[in-house]
């Protein structure tokens, strides 16, 4: 078990490196300058003046030195937990601009994964067992899990927001509240936060539906159940093995899901400009903000690592048959 585990946090390492090194390359195969653009918001009409501040920042962001040399400062700066200075949000740091968008990505991405696969799991695993919910099932199953996040958020937001005007369909909390922790201020943040969900959650309802749909029908069929149904077992324990069985699938299916759902839901929080992780990397993005870039996709990679990380160890719970494997 031990070697087991040495071998994962050995792969798991090696995933974070490489895709830090990568998230550190792209924003500098970007198009422009980040010192240019954090210039051009301000008027400067002395070109010696422009020149200086230019100097002035390009040293301070660290960007007027070799890229090898730019490469082990960030990974020095890295480790010390220092994300650098935000380009767009100057001078804030980094790591204060992304705890500050983090509350609201967590928000969204957590009850959408969990709710979706809870309910998902339980409702297909219900209509496997009755043809008449069956048939109404599948076709929209298929039909949400075809949706594309981005299309499917404008739509809840056209017909939920501007058409019936029952949901907000914009930002994280009115313009003219202040946040504060009060009864009326939480109930806006959550009248905000609906259509955002939504999105995520119904796209991705669909798929864990079908999924336990098939494996319950694959799993009933199988020599096992057919043996216990020939030995006179109840219905409820055979599909009860047969439910334990159908879920493994799914749960290694979950590791997959959640980086499709984290990047459905910078999607999805462009689309509401709902003030979470998604958003800020439009921002950065459009400001050449490669500091705030990197902290944010860093910050993705981490979860989602730690996350595929606690369902591999929940999986040896689950099955014992891969205890046995990895003893």
């Amino acid at each position: 078990m031990r070697r087991y585990f040495g071998r994962k946090l050995l792969l798991y390492g090696l995933t974070f490196f490489v895709a830090v090194t990568i998230n550190w390359m792209i924003p500098r195969f970007m198009p422009g300058d980040p010192v240019s653009t954090m210039l051009a918001r301000r008027t400067v009409n002395d070109p010696a003046a422009y020149e200086q501040m230019r100097v002035y920042y390009s040293d301070l962001f660290g960007l007027d030195k070799p890229i090898w040399e730019q490469y082990l400062n960030f990974w020095g700066s890295l480790l010390q937990g220092d994300f650098g200075i935000s380009v767009w949000a100057f001078p804030t740091p980094v790591g204060s601009v992304i705890l500050s968008a983090l509350p609201y990505t967590l928000a969204l991405v957590i009850p959408a994964v969990l709710l979706s696969w809870v309910v998902g799991n339980w409702f297909g695993a219900f209509a496997a067992r009755r043809k008449l919910l069956d048939s109404a099932v599948l076709p929209v199953g298929y039909l949400l899990t075809a949706m594309p996040y981005m299309w499917l958020a404008a739509l809840l937001a056209w017909v939920l927001g501007v058409v019936t005007g029952w949901f907000p369909f914009a930002g994280g909390y009115s313009f003219s509240r202040t946040p504060e922790l009060t009864w009326p201020f939480i109930q806006d943040l959550i009248m905000h936060w609906v259509l955002p969900f939504l999105s995520l959650f119904l796209v991705a309802l669909g798929g864990w539906a079908i999924g336990m749909r098939n494996m319950i029908i694959y799993e009933l069929d199988s020599d096992y159940s057919n043996y216990l149904g020939a030995l006179g077992a109840p219905n409820r324990l055979i599909r009860r093995y047969a439910f334990r069985n159908a879920m493994l699938p799914q749960i290694t299916g979950l590791a997959l899901q959640l980086g499709v759902i984290v990047a459905g839901a910078v999607v999805t929080e462009i689309v509401f400009a709902y003030p979470g992780l998604g958003l800020t990397i439009l921002r950065a993005i459009q400001n050449l903000d490669f500091f705030l870039l990197q902290g944010v996709f860093l910050f993705i990679v981490v979860g989602v690592l730690i996350a595929n990380f606690v369902i591999d160890v929940v999986y040896l719970l689950v099955d014992p048959r891969t205890r046995i494997g990895v003893a």
